[in-house]
This record gives C-alpha cells, structure tokens and sequence, in this order.
C-alpha cells in the first residue's frame, strides 16, 4: 500500500493526456514501454535491496562495489530526482485547484495563469511542501497508516473513471483504421512520451520500497513482494487509463484539434465535463487534490531517507545524517529538503520541466544498478542473497540499455542540463575528500571512470543524434538506437569490470550477516 500510494500520484492525472499529445493513439504502447523499462530495472533492485535492507538503500550500493565517487554521484543523482517529486506533486494539486467550478473556490483561479504559477500559486505549492514534510515529522507508524487509508481511495477513484468514461462516451474508433492513423506523428514520439509525458517519472515509486527497506518487516520477503504487486497493479491501471482517455475523447474534437492540440488544464476532469459527467469531475477535482497528496507524503519520506543516508558516504555534513531519537525520523534532512524543494519550484514552474528532469536524473542513477549487481555476483559470491534472479546474467545489461535509451527519449537539452546538475554536486564530493585526507580517492576515481566517461558520451549522442529526439539528426532514427545499445554493452561491461572491494564494501558484508534467508 504505501508503493501503490507512491506509484499513483499525478503522473496518472496528468500522464495520459501529455503522452497523447506527443504520440496520438499509440500512446498505449508508451506506458507498456515504461513499464518494461522500470520493470527490468526494479528486479536489479530486489536482489541488491534484499541483500542490504537499509534506509536510503538505493544511495549506497553503488559506493558499496566502486567505492565513495560513484556512490556520491548516483546518491546524488537519486536525491536530485526525489526532492524534484515532493514540488511536481503539489504543483499538480494546485494546477487541478486552479480550475475548480465552484464559486466558492473562485480564489483558486488565480494560482495559474498562461500555463504557469502565479505568486499566490507559489505561495499554495509552498504550503503543500510544508504539510507533506509534517505529515512524515513525527513517526513512520502515522505515514503508513495515512498512506494506506489513502491508496483505497487513489485506486477506486481512477477505476471508477474507467468504468464511467467508458459507459459515456466509448469511440474504439479514435485508434483509426490503419497504422498510420494509430501511429499519426510515427514510431519515435512513442519512444519519447516515456520520458517526457512523465511515464517513467509514472512508475519510479517503486523505489520507496527499497528505501524503506530496514523500516519494512521481513525484508528478505516483503521487498520483493511489495515491488511486484504494486508495479503490476499500476501497470494495467495506467494502460487501461490510456485507452480510456484515447477512446473518451469525441472524434469530431480530435478532427477539429489533432491530438497535438488538445489543451486540458485538468485533462481527465475536463474531459469529465465535456462527457456531461459533472459529478465525476467534482470527484475528480477532489481526487487530484488527494492523489498527489498522498505521492507527495511518500517522497518526503523517501527523499528526507536518501539524504541522511548519503551522510554515510561521509561527503555530506554530518547533521543531515542526524536521526531523531523518540521517531527514528531523519527530521534535519527532511526540513533541508522541504526548503530544496520549494527552490526547484521557483526554476522549473511546470509540471511537465519537473517530470523530464526527475525521469532522466533518476535513470542516471539507475545506471549504478545493474552494474553493481553483477559487481557483486562476481566479488562477493558468498553474500546471502533472498532473492538471487536466475535471469540477472541478462536482466543486468538489459537494464542498463533501457536505462541508456530511456535516457535519449528525453531530448536534449534536457540531458545535458540534468547532467549539469548532477556535476554541481562534485565539489561537495571533493570538498569532503580532501577533509579526509583522499581514502582511497585514486581507486575510487578509476572505479568510476565508465561513469565519468559515459556522461559526456549520452550527452554528445543526445546533441548529434536524430531530430525526432531534438538532434542535429548527424545520427539518423533509428540508428542512433543502435549505436547506444552497442555503447551500453561497452560501459556496463567496463563498470562491471573495474569494481573493487573497500571500506564501504566491507560494511555492507556485516550488515548482509544480518540478513534472513527463507531457509534459516
């Protein structure tokens, strides 16, 4: 429950309108691609997070088999994406706010204007921030029982949308009549909408899971469970949402607009609306209050986590690590990234900025994953592993792939400027070593080279490659695919190849002793 009230945030209320606009009809096989590409990604995560339950896994594998430069950069790379997540769900509350009916909310008209926040839109994301980080200050008893009484009402809300919507206004015929009417704007747009319609950004909520893994009873079980329920679920509910949204729409709108320019400022409520559902769309109104809500509740959690425990890598103060004695809360960490949060809003204004930066920083950290798996299948053969995926040998560079691709869909400039940011967190890194005394800097350094090398490659590919992806279009469509497949093999094969068995390595061999196999 508390993945499902992570998994469906806005990215549903939002997602299937901004992906029909990039890819038309065929804007279905986009979620199935999503959900393919975090899917074969997350069963990297099962293994590594069941054999290190701890809080704020996922900022610690990396730097447990390369050492601390490319733990630094994936935790980074990870937090960046997750403090982007608290501000996307409060902006998506506040733009469905914006156009309640009622006139009694009449004051709520004023938050958006031209597609963007206004001062006293600023002013009601802010106020979200504060209440989602509150809502996590004080025990983690308080935020599953808030999550789980909310994710009952997160998923009866979307599947009554599909029941209504269906009953109301069904046009199998919006899918057209031959591949070229399903596929309008051609293949590569639905390659794109991954990214960019917020589909990967969708589905990342997997990760709360493993984040949470040393708060979450029967680790060696529950982690892997709790990721395929819940992924599973939100897979068929998101499709199923897709088509119904696709096959709702009246196709004499869709001649007059074309699918580029159907403008919804709350797509499935004023969708609602124009099916002459006007309960539904107060329902709805109410529910894109409480959805992103709950999402938003969830990453403060997650997110307060990821920053503490990237304090282990000792190249973060120390305070940010601090633990609250009576809630096991990290509260320092959680304030910090409340006051992150709210300046992201100011730089990126939109929910769509936010959705293509937190999918492409965190598939840069997802990077670390597989790689760091089949480090550890190679170094540390004797860990007690839960779950051991007898796939991993080609899950592991599979995962990496789509991870590489996913990462082009999202067009440049968008991974040059998250590629940026991940860089702006380097001199913390440096800062903390030369504290240190440099431990291990040139091992760690030679351990992380793929990485450092592959950041500018995915960069210049992005600038270079095909138009559809917003390139020079040097690299025609879709042999720009080809080349980055064959690159991913070369990298993923390099950082497998240079791990080594440190400090952060050692550690992580006595926190696995702890771990309960099903046999024991």
């Amino acid at each position: 429950m508390l993945a499902l009230g992570a998994l469906i945030g806005s990215g549903w209320l939002f997602g299937s309108w901004e992906a029909t606009k990039v890819a038309g009809p065929a804007a279905i096989i986009s979620w199935v691609i999503g959900a393919i590409v975090i899917g074969v990604i997350a069963y990297n995560y099962v293994e590594l997070g069941t054999m290190f339950p701890q809080s704020g896994g996922m900022s610690k594998y990396a730097q447990i088999t390369h050492g601390s430069l490319l733990g630094f950069m994936a935790a980074w790379a990870n937090w960046v994406s997750l403090i982007a997540l608290i501000p996307i769900e409060a902006i998506a509350a506040v733009q469905y706010m914006s156009s309640w009916p009622w006139s009694w909310a009449s004051w709520t008209h004023g938050f958006f204007s031209n597609t963007k926040l206004t001062l006293t839109g600023y002013v009601a994301v802010i106020i979200f921030i504060l209440i989602f980080t509150l809502l996590n200050y004080w025990s983690v008893n308080l935020l599953t029982r808030f999550t789980s009484f909310i994710s009952v009402f997160k998923i009866g809300i979307p599947v009554l949308v599909i029941v209504m919507f269906t009953m109301s206004g069904f046009h199998p015929e919006n899918y057209g009549q031959s591949i070229s009417e399903f596929m309008p704007y051609g293949t590569a747009p639905i390659f794109a909408a991954t990214t960019v319609a917020g589909i990967i950004f969708s589905f990342n909520a997997f990760q709360t899971v493993i984040n949470m893994g040393s708060e979450i009873k029967k680790p060696e079980r529950n982690i892997g469970l709790g990721i395929a329920i819940s992924l599973g679920i939100t897979t068929v509910l998101y499709v199923v949402l897709q088509s119904t949204y696709i096959t709702s729409l009246d196709p004499a709108f869709i001649a007059e607009h074309g699918w580029h320019g159907i403008n919804f400022q709350s797509p499935f409520a004023d969708l609602a609306t124009l099916l002459g559902l006007h309960w539904l769309s107060v329902l709805l109104y109410m529910d894109a209050f409480v959805s992103p809500f709950g999402t938003g509740v969830s990453f403060a959690a997650t997110a307060s986590r990821t920053l503490a425990a990237m304090v282990s890598n000792n190249h973060m103060p120390k305070f940010l690590g601090k633990i609250n004695d009576q809630y096991g809360i990290p509260r320092i960490a959680m304030a910090v990234n409340a006051i992150l949060s709210v300046i992201l809003v100011l730089i990126f204004p939109s929910w769509t900025a936010l959705a293509s930066v937190i999918s492409t920083s965190t598939l840069i950290a997802y990077l670390t994953g597989p790689v760091s798996v089949m480090s550890l299948r190679k170094d540390g053969k004797d860990l007690r592993r839960p779950f051991k995926g007898k796939l991993m040998p080609v899950m592991a560079p599979l995962a990496f792939i789509l991870a590489s691709l996913a990462t082009y869909w999202a067009m440049f400039p968008t991974t040059l400027e998250v590629i940026v940011v991940i860089i702006l967190g380097l001199p913390f890194y440096f800062f903390y070593e030369k504290k240190l005394g440099y431990p291990n800097t040139k091992k760690a350094f030679k351990s992380s080279a793929w990485m450092l090398a592959y950041l500018p490659f995915i960069s210049l590919i992005s600038y270079i490659g095909s138009h559809e992806f917003n390139g020079l279009n040097w690299i025609h469509y879709p042999w720009d695919f080809v080349v980055i497949i064959i690159a991913s093999l070369f990298f993923y094969n390099w950082g497998v190849r240079t791990s080594f068995q440190g400090r952060y390595f050692n550690e992580a061999v006595e926190l696995n002793k702890t771990v309960v196999l099903e046999d024991d």
